[in-house]
């Protein structure tokens, strides 16, 4: 039997009814129509603590409707919000690889998301970095960069960074953890990293680390908030 895709006008009557049956209002104001809408987004704080220069964070993760967003997005499993930061993202990386492609010659770069521990990963049901990744693939459709996922993996689990609030320790906690799969990926090769939250930088610098090891050039990283 052959299965037809659904109408243009069958989808958009289904949403509207997904819609009513399950709302969806801005966390901050609560108009409807998106978890976080365009004006309550716009009202949020750029990132002004200071980060190593090849980490771009975008918001400040102190202001409550990021930090909310993001707690919703990996604990209540609100994968929506991925949307949201992928496309305000997507702007900046573009931005970005406009002034590197020029003085850094960096070219064709990948993009990599941070990975989580096998374990803690299937009791989420979820790697957001990884959908922020696919949001990201989406909107630029291989136009500036490619994904590669499985490169950059975790088999050593470790404790959870945001419990552990002394820098050193943060460090000492995650060296070791990460390793590359398939170097031949990304040797020579530039790469973003991608991850929602940076805090002292340790897990973005220990994955930079692994990933030059294992012979990449040039790596850049963004989050949602720092």
């Amino acid at each position: 039997m052959i299965e037809y895709p659904l109408s243009i006008a069958y989808m958009s009557f289904l949403n509207t009814i997904l819609n009513i049956v399950f709302p969806v209002n801005c966390i901050v104001c609560g108009k409807s129509g998106q978890e976080l809408c365009l004006e309550c987004i716009s009202g949020c704080p750029e990132a002004e603590r200071e980060s190593a220069e090849w980490i771009f964070p975008l918001y400040d993760y102190r202001h409550p409707p990021i930090k909310k967003a993001i707690w919703l997005l990996k604990y209540k499993g609100k994968k929506r919000f991925t949307k949201i930061f992928a496309e305000i993202m997507y702007g900046r990386i573009i931005e970005e690889l406009s002034d590197l492609a020029r003085f850094n010659n960096f070219q064709k770069p990948i993009l990599i998301p941070i990975p989580l521990a096998r374990k803690r990963e299937s009791e989420r049901g979820f790697n957001q970095a990884t959908l922020l990744c696919n949001e990201l693939v989406k909107i630029d459709k291989n136009a500036n960069f490619t994904l590669r996922k499985n490169i950059l993996i975790k088999p050593k689990d470790s404790e959870h960074q945001a419990k552990i609030e002394d820098r050193r320790k943060r460090i000492q906690n995650i060296v070791g953890t990460f390793a590359v799969k398939n170097p031949k990926f990304i040797v020579g090769r530039n790469i973003i990293l991608i991850d929602d939250v940076t805090t002292t930088g340790a897990t973005l610098s220990e994955a930079k680390k692994t990933l030059r090891a294992a012979g990449a050039k040039k790596i850049i990283a963004f989050t949602i908030a720092h």
